[in-house]
């Protein structure tokens, strides 16, 4: 399904992953001894198709869009903090900024689908303009989006990794904003995974009782109104997503293209990385858990991809926070790998 947006996913090399899991077993220390680092290493080598790939070269692209299910009253802030977020991670105090210069990753903003015109900072370069257009509609009264525009959301995203990838960058994170948007996340959760809504939802910016309930009813109403098929990921997306989503569905399958590794954030990367998974199985393979979200749905889409998360330090930020954090891990793992001696190097005996 990933050729409606001529993007072609590549098989893994199994050749490259068992070079590097020959040396690293045969590393100075007892054997695996530094354990799921190694294994993550090695995964590395098969996606990048060299045993010993460089990783320094980082980023994470922070997709931004509005939702006009914030109608409905899903979240604790107005849709107006999406674009100003937006003013504030180009002037690097928000979060991610933070993390990313700690860990040394370049952070990309794309405007997916902001209400606020953005165009001073797309001109002056400060972010990129994908506005597929200003928001999705409210899909609690009409599909988000239509079945054109979703297709180009993905489009453009796919897109955006390649530009990374020709520009030297070799490992790719996931970040998002938009106010509102763990309701899309939720509801593509539920219709993928078939578990219940409510089990599902969770409170987002930090919403009351009141208004938990009120967004539960809401998912359910849509998925009931809109009836996404649940092996469809650009119809889910159309009826029931959002333009940052898929964004980041189209990041996701168009960096597997160009063989980079992708960590995924939190709930709303995860929901575009569910629907790329859907419409090319094979993505899974080059994808990497940065963490586990407080948020419910999102434990359940894991367990969907079959994802083991690197962290779990109880985020619910989004941004691509808990890729900044993963990153350098997944990097180390590749390091170690590459620059630990073996016994052989290091003339040391195994005893054997």
């Amino acid at each position: 399904m990933s050729e409606l947006i001529g993007v072609h996913v590549p098989r893994v090399d199994t050749e490259a992953r068992r070079r590097a899991r020959e040396r690293a077993d045969a590393l100075l220390m007892p054997r695996r001894a530094l354990g799921r680092l190694l294994d993550i290493g090695e995964i590395v080598a098969g996606i990048s198709g060299f045993p010993t790939p460089s990783l320094s070269r980082k980023a994470i692209a922070v997709m931004a869009g509005d939702h006009g299910v914030t109608e409905e009253g899903v979240s604790a802030y107005p849709a107006d903090v999406t674009g100003q977020m937006v003013h504030g991670f180009t002037a690097g105090m928000a979060g991610i900024n933070v993390l990313s210069r700690h860990a040394g990753i370049t952070v990309k903003v794309v405007d997916m689908g902001c209400r606020a015109d953005l165009s001073s900072l797309a001109a002056s370069g400060k972010i990129i303009d994908a506005k597929v257009a200003p928001g999705t509609r409210n899909m609690m009264r009409e599909p988000a989006m239509s079945r054109e525009q979703a297709l180009e959301s993905l489009r453009r995203g796919a897109q955006i990794a390649r530009d990374l990838a020709k520009d030297g960058i070799r490992m790719v994170g996931t970040g998002d904003m938009g106010i509102g948007n763990t309701t899309p996340s939720a509801a593509i959760a539920a219709v993928v995974t078939g578990k219940d809504v409510a089990s599902l939802t969770g409170r987002g910016t930090g919403i009351d009782d009141a208004t938990l309930a009120r967004k539960v009813r809401v998912i359910e109403q849509s998925i009931s109104a809109r009836r996404p098929d649940p092996q469809d990921g650009v119809d889910i997306l159309a009826k029931i997503g959002g333009f940052e989503i898929g964004g980041i569905a189209g990041f996701v399958l168009g960096a597997a293209e160009c063989r980079l590794p992708v960590v995924i954030d939190g709930v709303i990367s995860t929901a575009g990385a569910l629907l790329a998974w859907l419409m090319e199985p094979r993505i899974v393979d080059y994808l990497f858990a940065a963490h586990r979200s407080v948020e419910p749905a999102h434990t359940a889409m894991l367990e969907t991809l079959g994802l083991s998360p690197l962290l779990d330090l109880g985020l619910r930020l989004g941004e691509g926070t808990g890729c900044a954090l993963a990153m350098p891990i997944i990097e180390a793992g590749v390091k170690v790998i590459a620059d630990m001696a073996t016994f052989q190097e290091a003339g040391v005996s195994t005893g054997a």
